[in-house]
């Protein structure tokens, strides 16, 4: 009996693990692909672009004291436009941040007009305006820590945090 009951609770082990695995569709070849390969399925709830883990969502960074979008960073909004457009199911929160030199307050509007800045930016790419969320963090969140310039410039930026997929 005690067998009988190991090999019923394998049986059913086995079938249920096979029932997980992700379905295969074939390509013009007739070799199966999996739909993992899409790249939606490495992105996760909260990724962010700081962290290289939206994507090819792009970071996208500013000059002291202001929100006009650099010729840089247009071209590499270009490209978050064109992943945002391509990929309609991924919704994001555009966060506006600053370096360490400025009060609070200042740095908080600054910020979000970085972050605004960016939101129309993408909507008048084609971005459905709904997909965008914006939020600003002034200089409580910064990516570098030290007090000079190289550090200031990582931190003056528009991150990317993917909200829905």
């Amino acid at each position: 009996m005690k067998k009988l009951f190991t090999l019923v609770l394998l049986t059913s082990s086995l079938f249920f693990t096979s029932c997980g695995d992700k379905p295969k569709s074939t390509d013009v070849s007739g070799s199966a692909v999996s739909s993992e390969g899409s790249g939606l399925g490495a992105l996760e709830i909260n990724a962010d672009s700081d962290s290289g883990k939206a994507g090819a969502l792009q970071t996208v960074y500013f000059d002291f004291n202001s929100s006009v979008l650099k010729s840089s960073t247009r071209s590499s909004l270009e490209n978050n436009a064109t992943f945002l457009k391509e990929n309609p199911s991924v919704n994001v929160i555009v966060e506006g941040h600053c370096d360490e030199r400025g009060s609070v307050q200042y740095n908080i509007a600054l910020g979000e007009k970085r972050a605004n800045s960016i939101k129309r930016f993408l909507v008048s790419m084609g971005v459905e305006s709904s997909r965008i969320e914006t939020a600003t963090y002034g200089k409580e969140r910064p990516i570098a820590f030290g007090h000079d310039e190289s550090a200031w410039s990582q931190n003056r930026r528009g991150n990317f945090v993917i909200s829905a997929k």
